[in-house]
């Protein structure tokens, strides 16, 4: 009787080790990791590129004294992106994380704009300094968008997975995970920005 009841006990625990396989707990915990991991690639890629424009702005500061709006947008832009918290956390956190989108935005519209005067300096364009603090700019620029295409595409599998049929269920009943907000487009991307070199 007691080896029956042992063997019962082995079966069950069996059974549902088994149904725990399939129920796909251990593919959304690893998809949620996945999804931790690709956000901390885009929180590096963009702290480089707040740590870089100080130094750019310094630079462009010493030939573009006229541009004092301009510099003082970015370091305004700047100064609110540093102000927001970027934690793990924000990813769970749709409002959080959409501030932290918008100000990333007009922190990438700043710098556009300083772009646009630094056009009427050919002095400054020919400095060195701000010829590297323009490529490391523009390779930081594309590392933001590499990881925000990888962040949005783990963000796609995990919100697939905790969706789909066994994983919803298991994932009502023990995990309770919500979907992920992937990056998306600024407001107003569509259109083409109107550069004007008159001025």
């Amino acid at each position: 009787m007691k080896r029956l009841a042992r063997n019962l006990v082995f079966i069950i625990l069996g059974t549902l080790l088994l149904g725990l396989s399939g129920c796909g707990y251990n593919t959304m915990q690893a998809n949620e990791e996945a999804v931790k991991a690709a956000w901390g690639d885009v929180e590096a890629a963009y702290q480089r590129r707040s740590d870089l424009i100080p130094n750019l702005v310094e630079v462009v500061k010493g030939y573009a004294k006229h541009e004092k709006e301009t510099l003082q947008a970015v370091t305004e832009a700047r100064a609110k992106v540093g102000s927001i918290q970027m934690t793990k956390d924000m990813i769970n956190n749709p409002q959080a994380f959409q501030q932290f989108q918008q100000a990333q935005g007009a922190m990438s519209s700043a710098l556009s704009r300083l772009m646009v005067v630094v056009e009427k300096y050919p002095d400054l364009k020919a400095n060195q300094n701000f010829q590297d603090l323009q490529h490391q700019l523009e390779g930081t620029e594309n590392r933001i968008n590499v990881a925000r295409v990888r962040f949005n595409k783990t963000v796609e599998t995990f919100n697939v997975s905790i969706r789909t049929f066994p994983n919803s269920l298991t994932n009502s009943m023990l995990l309770h995970l919500k979907l992920k907000e992937p990056f998306k487009a600024e407001a107003g991307a569509e259109k083409a920005p109107k550069v004007d070199f008159s001025k």
